[in-house]
């Protein structure tokens, strides 16, 4: 009988879906454990829950949404899109140029698949959101990682990027809010890749799905307005800012030299009709999702729930022996790291096994990133202040004791 293997191209796919870690937890919890789960940003099971006009412009337009869009979206949805583009500074973005998805991810895979041919390279970050990583191999090319230093705050390292570029490197990928670090990036950091990216005639993919979500005050800029004659394709959507993870809203948007793309553009046309259209009744709530982008300060300003739990988790991290982690700025994750020569962690998924097992607490490692090095892992602290308290006391109990084989 013939029998079928995994594809190797299926590897680090994507680290919330497959796994030792994760189907530990779930045949824990079909054993009735209770899991608590610190591994997927999905703000709705922690309470966090959409504004009513956003409920109620869906429940409005479902009789409207029953058949299929554009390939591209509506129209409505993308003019929305489009003003957007035009606060974030994105320049020369028109209705055209604009794609919407079922999430993020389903676009990431279709830019992949429509760029690379097999042994094509593309520069994506380390530690990065594995999902970039996976459409880069599905699609034959080959992902090059370049390194993200903890000791500058999670910025690129400018000069490893110049250092892995060769002549199949297609593009560089920039998650700006960073997903797992928590980094934002500064002006003058992403002015810097650009002038790599244009010196090295290179595609920017700019993954802002976190933008909205930036405390401290601070700014986020669009790499795409710094590079208004450099062919950029930028990611953002509404899960995250706008607690609408189920409701799968993402899109994209091309700018900058669009004239030296254009065989790739249409290749891109025919893999957006091939999917005839992203899910309908969420596009129907861009237009009003997007009419107040300040939706998210609730959350993210001093007294919200965001802010004031980054506050408690940095806090607690680093105050357990052997732990120790950078202030996020952005988005709901830190990615601390352990001292694994304390703890003799040769093996970070193991460690992160080794605590599910312990204490019922649901963790991601850093090897699940792309990181190279068994000493990091991720927390979400979306979970209410009391259940991040008891994650990081049964952390720091686990740890007390703990030495791996």
């Amino acid at each position: 009988m013939r029998t079928f293997e995994k594809s190797t191209k299926l590897d680090n796919v994507c680290y919330d879906v497959r796994g030792p870690v994760v189907d530990e937890a779930a045949r824990m919890e079909e054993d009735g454990i209770s899991i608590l789960k610190l591994n997927i940003g999905n703000p709705a099971p922690f309470g966090f829950r959409a504004q009513d006009t956003i409920v109620q412009t869906m429940a409005d337009n479902l009789r409207n949404t029953e058949g299929y869009s554009d390939s591209k979206g509506l129209l409505s949805a993308r003019r929305a899109i489009q003003n957007y583009c035009r606060k974030k500074n994105i320049p020369g973005v028109g209705v055209n140029d604009i794609y919407t998805g079922n999430g993020v991810s389903e676009l990431i895979v279709m830019v992949m698949q429509g760029l690379l041919n097999n042994g094509d390279e593309i520069l994506m970050p380390s530690p990065d959101y594995p999902l970039w990583t996976g459409a880069a191999n599905l699609a034959g090319g080959k992902p090059v990682h370049y390194i993200c230093d903890e000791k500058s705050n999670w910025y690129p390292d400018l000069r490893d990027i110049r250092s892995k570029i060769t002549s199949r490197t297609k593009g560089i990928v920039v998650i700006n809010p960073n997903n797992p670090t928590g980094a934002l990036y500064p002006r003058e950091i992403l002015e810097q890749i650009v002038e790599i990216a244009r010196e090295h005639e290179l595609i920017i993919f700019a993954d802002e799905i976190y933008d909205r979500l930036v405390m401290d005050g601070k700014e986020h800029v669009s790499i795409a307005s710094l590079a208004p004659d450099v062919f950029c394709i930028t990611m953002n959507g509404l899960s995250k800012s706008h607690k609408i993870a189920g409701y799968r809203m993402g899109w994209m948007c091309l700018s900058g030299a669009k004239e030296k793309a254009k065989g790739y553009i249409e290749g891109l046309n025919m893999l957006s009709s091939m999917r005839l259209c992203s899910n309908v009744p969420s596009q129907a709530i861009v237009e009003t999702a997007l009419r107040d982008v300040d939706t998210p300060d609730e959350m993210i300003l001093p007294g919200g729930r965001i802010y004031e739990q980054r506050e408690f988790i940095y806090r607690a991290l680093n105050d357990i022996p052997g732990i120790t982690a950078t202030k996020p700025e952005a988005a709901f994750y830190i990615f601390p790291k352990i001292d694994t020569e304390r703890f003799h962690i040769r093996n970070d998924e193991q460690f992160c096994l080794d605590f599910l097992k312990a204490q019922q607490v649901l963790l991601v490692h850093g090897g699940g990133f792309n990181l190279s090095t068994p000493d990091h892992f991720r927390i979400v602290y979306l979970p209410c202040l009391e259940e991040l308290k008891n994650a990081t006391d049964k952390l720091a109990e686990f740890l007390s004791t703990y030495r791996q084989n």
